[in-house]
């Protein structure tokens, strides 16, 4: 009978089996111990309720896992003891028996809490794995909801801080096996279209910044478009990505554009310095602002890009667009919303950068900032009108 696997008496045994082993493992992995004295009165206590009769079957594994602790283990149904050198077992307990939280649970839970990826939560699986039932004995179930209801920034957060600086190793290996190219000429661009001018941008040398710049960050955007944002330089993740506008103040500055009846697909994108700027902190790549040698030297390529797409307005994006753009510093903060007339007749609309609105740090005042911007972009709006 016993090798009938369909037979429905071996098939219940066969999951009462199961259930029993689950039960076992179970154990081993959700039993918490609790100290309780100090010096030669150190013992260590836990507490645990298990769907089935597992405690003396399990009894000799935390002897093999603890033997240098002295230890009790109780359930409702029994209970072990171990005292160094003798395993006893005894009858079952209530959890009033077992001592309060001790010092070492708010250790536990601070390494549970910085174990814990949020980039790899599947709550479904991880309820399976560890039962509801189990929670109230753990002293970390008390983080689990926090960490699952915070698990979607916690990630996004994580993404921002991942390094993306290569190991220092990797500049000797660089400078042996793939010598630094001379410098190329640096007379204007002669391309007819936006894909042949970012094809020669690739092999840019006209200032220092493409030494560590992982790639040039050239401009996207319709060649027949009838405004153009310039913004400051490609940050980490558009240096990374190789495309504008894709990190977060990209994602914001994409939002706000939507509100404002902006058809992202229909404008042209592009920096005013198109290397990443950066200085090295630990493994994060930290912005730096680029200087007037920097954007003078990349200034040939805007212009070229003005050329070729011949727009009725620019949006300066910050200082250093309007810069760019202007040939001269100007005052942002006070010169915001202004249009100012270039002597080619090209008008040039000039605001703050998107990223100016992620680092100011409250809330409310982020919001207006926000909605400053927005407001903006409105009138860009009716500019491209105009």
């Amino acid at each position: 009978l016993l090798s009938i696997a369909t037979d429905p008496d071996i098939r219940r045994l066969e999951a009462m089996e199961k259930a029993v082993h689950r039960d076992i493992h179970k154990m081993r992995a959700f039993v918490r111990f609790r100290k309780i004295g100090e010096g030669a009165d150190e013992r260590y206590v836990a507490w645990f309720e298990p769907d089935h009769y597992i405690v003396e079957r399990n009894a000799d594994f935390f002897v093999r896992r603890f033997t240098g602790m002295r230890w009790t283990i109780l359930t409702p149904h029994a209970s072990a003891d171990w005292d160094g050198e003798r395993l006893a077992m005894g009858p079952g307990a209530a959890k009033r028996d077992t001592p309060a939280e001790d010092d070492a649970e708010a250790l536990w839970r601070t390494y549970f809490e910085n174990i814990f990826n949020p980039a790899r939560l599947k709550v479904k699986a991880m309820q399976k794995e560890m039962p509801k039932k189990y929670w109230r004995n753990l002293p970390e179930a008390s983080l689990i909801p926090d960490l699952i209801a915070g698990a979607d920034k916690a990630a996004s957060d994580m993404i921002a801080r991942m390094p993306t600086s290569p190991a220092p190793h990797h500049a000797k290996v660089e400078a042996k096996h793939w010598p630094t190219p001379e410098p190329s000429d640096v007379a204007a661009p002669e391309a007819d279209d936006i894909p042949e001018l970012r094809e020669e941008a690739k092999g840019c040398r006209r200032c220092p910044l493409w030494r560590d710049a992982t790639q040039t960050v050239f401009g996207e955007g319709p060649e027949n478009a009838d405004v153009i944002f310039v913004g400051e330089q490609p940050g980490d993740q558009e240096d990374l990505a190789g495309k504008p506008f894709v990190g977060p103040a990209g994602k914001m500055f994409d939002r706000i554009l939507d509100d404002a009846a902006i058809d992202r697909h229909k404008v042209y994108v592009t920096n005013a310095v198109k290397h990443f700027k950066f200085e090295p902190r630990g493994k994060r790549r930290i912005h730096s602002k680029p200087n007037a040698g920097e954007i003078q030297a990349c200034r040939w390529w805007l212009d070229k890009e003005l050329d070729l797409i011949k727009p009725n307005l620019v949006v300066a994006l910050g200082a250093t667009a309007a810069q760019s753009l202007l040939g001269k510093a100007v005052p942002i903060t006070k010169m915001r919303g202004d249009v100012v007339e270039r002597e080619d007749g090209l008008r040039v609309f000039l605001t703050i950068h998107p990223s100016f609105i992620l680092r100011i740090r409250e809330q409310e005042d982020k919001e207006a900032e926000r909605e400053r911007f927005l407001q903006d972009m409105r009138k860009v709006k009716e500019l491209m009108g105009a």
